[in-house]
């Protein structure tokens, strides 16, 4: 499961399994803690929900749109679980 850490404003989510990004081989995703602008910028996005919510946590985890999409759903999962941690 993800690691918080609350105090210096980002969680940990290790990947079920390693990924490639950018030719690196890539276990754990650090998703910083969001920010109003994040959700501005989110909210006025065209598409669908679904498509804001990946460029969300590419955003999130300094990674493309395309890179959060080759995560298994798995590890997505844990992404929006990390997610709901800092909003909830």
């Amino acid at each position: 499961m993800a690691e918080k850490k609350s105090d210096q404003g980002y969680v940990d989510v290790p990947l079920s399994r390693p990924m490639n990004i950018d030719g690196a081989q890539i276990k754990v995703l650090r998703m910083r803690e969001p920010t109003v602008a994040d959700q501005l910028a989110s909210e006025e996005m065209q598409g669908r929900d679904s498509a804001k919510e990946i460029a969300m946590f590419a955003n999130l985890c300094e990674i493309s749109p395309d890179d959060i999409k080759r995560l298994t759903l798995k590890d997505y999962k844990k992404l929006q679980v990390a997610f709901m941690d800092f909003i909830g």
